[in-house]
C-alpha cells in the first residue's frame, strides 16, 4: 500500500517537473540589466544588423531596477534618452561615456524610453521600463519598422518560399472589437519585401503593401476585428534587398487559411491540473499499477 502511494505521488512530480520544464518563465527579474555598444558602432552599418547599435537593443528592467550604460567599445559614445529626429528628451544623458567607462541610470516610471547616441545617431535603443513581477518580454524583437516584440502569441502558422526560406506567422488572440498582432518572421533572412493582406469571413482587415524588414521579421495590426473567428493571412514575397533589381522569388504567394494562436501556456497548465486529477482519481480506484 505504502509503494503504491510512493509510485503515485512520483507519477504526480513527473508531470509537474514536466509542466515547469515545458512551460516559459511568464514572470522574469529584471532588477538590473547592462547595456553595451555594438563593436564598431561608431561607423554606420550596426543600424542594419539584427543585433542592432546597442545589445541588447531593446532592453527591459523593472521600475526601480538600474540600467548599466557600459561602454566596451573603442570609441567614446553616449546613452542620451530621446531620438535623433526629436533630440533629447530629458530622461537621461550620460554625456559622453569614454572607453572603458559605465553610466547607471535607476528607472522611477514604467514606460518605453528610446535612446540614442549624440555622437552616432544612427545608434538607437529602447529601454522597457516595467512594474516588478510584470510578465516577462522578449527583449530580442527590435526590427527598423517597429519597436515592440516581434512575436506576439505562440507560432500560428509555418510555410515555406521555393528557395527554402521558412515563413512563419505568430497572432495574438483574435477578439471581437479588437485589432490582431500579427508577427511574420522569414527565417534567416534580411532586407525582405512583401505584402501582407489579411482577412475575416471575407472582409479584409488589413492591407500592408510594400513592408520590408532588415532582419527578416516584422509585425502589422489589422483593423478591429468583428468577431473571434480564424483569419486568413496572404504574404507575397518582393524580394530580398533594399535597391533595384531585388532578388529571390519575387512574386510567390505564401496563404494561411483560419489561422488562431497555437495551445498557449495557460491551456497547457489547464490540461495539466486535469491529468493531475485523473491520475488521482485512478490511484484511488487502484487502476495504477503496482510498483
Amino acid at each position: 500500500m505504502k509503494t503504491k502511494a510512493i509510485g503515485s505521488l512520483f507519477v504526480l512530480f513527473a508531470i509537474v517537473a514536466g509542466l515547469v520544464a515545458f512551460t516559459p518563465a511568464a514572470f522574469a527579474d529584471h532588477s538590473e540589466v547592462t547595456v553595451t555598444p555594438a563593436p564598431g558602432s561608431g561607423a554606420p552599418g550596426c543600424e542594419e544588423s539584427a543585433d542592432g547599435c546597442y545589445i541588447p537593443n531593446k532592453a527591459t528592467v523593472d521600475v526601480g531596477g538600474k540600467v548599466i550604460f557600459s561602454n566596451t567599445d573603442t570609441a567614446a559614445h553616449t546613452f542620451t534618452a530621446g531620438t535623433a529626429a526629436d533630440g533629447p528628451s530629458g530622461i537621461f544623458d550620460t554625456s559622453l561615456v569614454i572607453a572603458g567607462s559605465s553610466y547607471e541610470w535607476t528607472a522611477t516610471t514604467a514606460g518605453e524610453v528610446p535612446y540614442y547616441c549624440m555622437v552616432h545617431p544612427w545608434m538607437a535603443g529602447l529601454i522597457v521600463v516595467q512594474e516588478a513581477g510584470a510578465e516577462e518580454h522578449d527583449d530580442d524583437m527590435m526590427d527598423d519598422d517597429m519597436t515592440d516584440d516581434d512575436h506576439v502569441g505562440d507560432a500560428s502558422a509555418n510555410g515555406m518560399l521555393s528557395d527554402g526560406t521558412a515563413v512563419e506567422v505568430y497572432t495574438s488572440a483574435a477578439t471581437a472589437g479588437e485589432r490582431m498582432e500579427i508577427s511574420v518572421d522569414f527565417d534567416e533572412s534580411e532586407h525582405v519585401n512583401y505584402d501582407i493582406m489579411v482577412t475575416q469571413n471575407g472582409n479584409e482587415v488589413l492591407n500592408d503593401i510594400g513592408a520590408h524588414s532588415h532582419d527578416g521579421k516584422g509585425v502589422h495590426e489589422t483593423a478591429p476585428l468583428t468577431s473571434a473567428d480564424p483569419v486568413n493571412i496572404t504574404i507575397t514575397f518582393q524580394g530580398y534587398g533594399i535597391d533595384d533589381p531585388k532578388t529571390g522569388p519575387i512574386g510567390e504567394v505564401v496563404v494561411f487559411s483560419n489561422v488562431v494562436p497555437e495551445f498557449g501556456t495557460i491551456a497547457m497548465m489547464i490540461l495539466a491540473v486535469a491529468i493531475i486529477s485523473i491520475v488521482a482519481v485512478t490511484a484511488k480506484s487502484k487502476v495504477i499499477p503496482r510498483f
